[in-house]
């Protein structure tokens, strides 16, 4: 059932007498106007500041001070008497008897920030909504299990959603309105908040019984969230099915999928793809995921001067970004890259994998090893600021010669190749983004492709130089659980691929930090740290996500600490977030301390992988490795309890139909007995990591007593006191054990086993 305010509460909607299309994202950039380019950051109040105010924030402050969530640290000077989410916002709520504006987003959001320099900053509007509303701030990225449900409700009342997310409730928590971005005043058939604010609180006044009722329908409708669509089996057809579908819509001209802006990297579709190919080797799955890659890698979307991947493009070309950076982008960014590289040898991909970790390692890591969350899409009051360039700084710092081919290469215009989005006027600055694959710029320039790329990587370094003086975006310095395994997952790939000990030590590093700060003594995760401070409840992706990245940092290290911590967290996973009804797992644990009586559960993969498709993941690889069938047990009923929703629309499922395709095999488990510190135990390790093989566990079996005996018994016989031995099986079946490195590899090209 669709909650009755589908289109809005029938009464607001007479009331408003607004237009109340689904909000989008590309229309809150139209509509934004000249806002675009005023608003300059505020800075975020100091520990210090924040040790000397009272309980109730001060006369500066309001009660987010206290938080550590960097977002609502940016509304910790608001004159809105914003609350975090708890029981004390919704008791004053009930007790003053008004309704509860929840406002969702996240720090490096921009038109979060342009709504809060509208609206939030501005002491009319704070007035208004402090007369009509108790309001809340979340955090989105430390909340995802309240964004879930909250986005829901919006995308049902309104047909879409996005960030900033409103939505107006009763104090007992049923929502009656939703929406995205307001501005202050209404314009382009938007309603703005000087209208919306006292329209809302005279209906609560005067037509209580009809917003009850609305409100009341929506709750219902709620509590259907948490259920899934459970149904049999998935058979391998539905792979096929996601395949058609990504090759329907595949952009011939500029690659990616969908010929429409904006366009998102979404590499986990990529990482489908990849896989998908191995199982069908005479379809296009391969060359489209190649082909985007590289056109990603060459676009304005990819940071040429000091890499990184920025969050999307907004044309269907991948040269104009939007120019946030997010940590989860680069994780599975890398894990794309450096699989494309390994099935294909190109070249440009391992470069390309290599450096989104230089940017991770350099600009978002911690001392502590962690990784930071994001860096904001604006500096100085405008987006992408930070990364624009005039011909004459290019003059200036490369000197004509290098600027000259700097220019021809990146193609810069002196009138700038960079529109500015408010008034659709170029400004004379440039975004750098390849104009041809630089083989081809090679041949076009009559240059030797080492002489280009010496050349290039020249004037980069002296530009990057020059840029760090500049005032730097905004950087989102939590560090959250979740996004932290994504990328152990992804240094781990690309240590294990390219065989480079850096990037393992840092996942090393990150691994440990989050294992004895993000974890208390009861072995439960915590959702983020900051500032050397751990807090929240950790969330179903904490647990999946950590639980992933400590999987591959086995397999790339050998360390059975890792593999160990990993199987407790499964454990701790299954027993506070299983669903026993329905299959799968919710987003919140049993014991969260929630308000809404709401679980959510989803298997659909948006910015990144679903908690339920990386559980299911996680468990048949851990079920393989223990020999343990009720890990197998359990990701089957993860897969079922969304199969029906998956089998109608696979492609917005692709983590999951990994898992699908793990399940369905061929799998291999490979286990390399030998000495640990042996040249040809490392030789035949890296044989099979330089691989790519997606549905496979490895284990090192070393000599003598090994606790890696105690997690997978089956390698108690599976040893050798000599030379290093490969132990390769399939789908339960097993070859003679050899020491012969081509031998063991041809085992895997065999068509069937016997």
């Amino acid at each position: 059932m669709r909650p009755r305010s589908t289109a809005c509460v029938p009464l607001l909607l007479a009331l408003l007498a607004a237009d109340c299309r689904p909000s989008t994202s590309q229309e809150a950039e139209q509509d934004a106007g000249d806002a675009h380019a005023e608003f300059v950051r505020v800075p975020l109040p100091s520990p210090e500041e924040i040790a000397k105010l009272p309980p109730d924030g001060g006369d500066e402050f309001n009660r987010l001070v206290f938080s550590q969530s960097p977002y609502l640290l940016q509304h910790a000077r608001n004159p809105v008497d914003w609350y975090p989410w708890g029981a004390e916002a919704f008791e004053v709520a009930r007790r003053e008897d008004k309704p509860v504006f929840l406002s969702v987003g996240y720090s490096t959001c921009h038109w979060c920030h342009v709504m809060e320099h509208e609206s939030f900053e501005d002491p009319e509007v704070a007035a208004l909504m402090n007369s009509a509303f108790v309001c809340i701030k979340v955090d989105r990225e430390e909340r995802p299990d309240l964004d879930h449900v909250f986005m829901s409700v919006t995308q049902a009342m309104t047909g879409s959603g996005g960030w900033p997310m409103t939505v107006i409730m009763t104090p007992d928590q049923e929502p009656f309105f939703a929406g995205t971005y307001f501005p202050k005043t209404s314009r382009f058939g938007r309603p703005g908040m000087m209208e919306l604010v006292p329209q809302i609180a005279a209906a609560w006044r005067n037509d209580r019984k009809n917003v009850l009722a609305s409100a009341s329908d929506v709750s219902n409708w709620m509590q259907n969230l948490g259920k899934g669509n459970p149904g049999g089996e998935l058979e391998p057809e539905v792979l096929d099915l996601a395949y058609r579908r990504f090759a329907n819509r595949f952009d011939e001209v500029h690659a990616g999928f969908g010929t429409d802006p904006p366009k998102f990297p979404m590499p986990h579709n990529l990482l489908f793809l990849l896989q998908y190919s191995q199982r069908n080797e005479g379809t296009r799955a391969l060359e489209m995921a190649h082909k985007t890659l590289r056109a990603m890698r060459l676009g304005g979307m990819y940071d040429q001067v000091g890499f990184g991947f920025h969050r999307y493009s907004t044309d269907q070309r991948w040269f104009l970004p939007h120019f946030e950076k997010m940590l989860y982008d680069q994780a599975i960014l890398v894990m794309a890259y450096t699989a494309g590289w390994q099935l294909t040898g190109d070249p440009l991909l391992e470069r390309t994998a290599r450096e989104i970790l230089t940017y991770v390692l350099r600009d978002m890591t911690a001392p502590s090893g962690g990784f930071y969350s994001a860096e904001d899409a604006d500096s100085e009051g405008e987006e992408g600021l930070f990364y624009l360039w005039r011909e004459s700084e290019l003059d200036e710092v490369l000197g004509a010669e290098d600027a000259a081919l700097v220019k021809r290469v990146f193609g810069t215009t002196a009138e700038g190749n960079f529109v500015e989005e408010a008034t659709r006027e170029r400004t004379g600055r440039n975004l750098f983004f390849l104009r041809k694959p630089p083989e081809e710029l090679a041949t076009e320039l009559e240059l030797e492709p080492t002489e280009l790329d010496r050349r290039l990587e020249a004037a980069r370094a002296k530009l990057f130089a020059e840029r760090q003086g500049r005032i730097h975006p905004l950087k989102d310095d939590k560090i959250l659980t979740d996004w932290n395994g994504l990328m152990i997952a992804g240094l781990s790939r690309a240590a294990q691929a390219f065989d480079d000990a850096e990037y393992e030590a840092a996942a090393r590093r990150a691994a440990d930090f989050a294992l004895a700060e993000l974890k208390d003594e009861d072995g439960r995760l915590y959702k983020r740290s900051r500032l050397g401070v751990a807090g929240l409840p950790g969330t179903l992706e904490d647990y999946a996500f950590l639980v992933w990245g400590l999987i591959e940092l086995y397999e790339t290290c050998f360390d059975v600490h890792y593999l160990t911590e990993a199987i407790a967290l499964t454990d701790t996973m299954v027993a506070h977030f299983r669903d026993e009804e329905n299959g799968g797992f919710f987003l919140s644990a049993d014991d969260a301390a929630e308000l809404l009586g709401v679980r959510g559960k989803e298997a659909y993969d948006g910015a990144i992988p679903s908690g339920n498709s990386v559980a299911a993941w996680n468990l048949l690889r851990l079920a393989r490795i223990t020999g343990r069938t009720d890990l197998e047990q359990l990701a089957a009923g993860a897969l079922r309890s969304h199969s029906k929703t998956v089998a109608q629309s696979p492609s917005a499922h692709t983590q999951l139909l990994r898992a699908v395709d793990f399940a369905q095999g061929p799998s291999y488990e490979i286990v390399i007995a030998g000495d640990p510190e042996a040249e040809d135990t490392a030789a035949m390790l890296r044989a099979f990591r330089s691989r790519y093989l997606p549905n496979k566990v490895l284990l090192l079996r070393p000599p003598g007593d090994s606790p890696i005996t105690k997690i997978a018994p089956f390698t108690e016989a599976q040893s050798s006191s000599g030379p290093a031995t490969a132990y390769v099986c399939r789908d339960f079946a097993c070859k003679a054990p050899t020491r012969d490195v081509d031998v063991a590899l041809g085992f895997l090209e065999e068509a069937a086993w016997e």
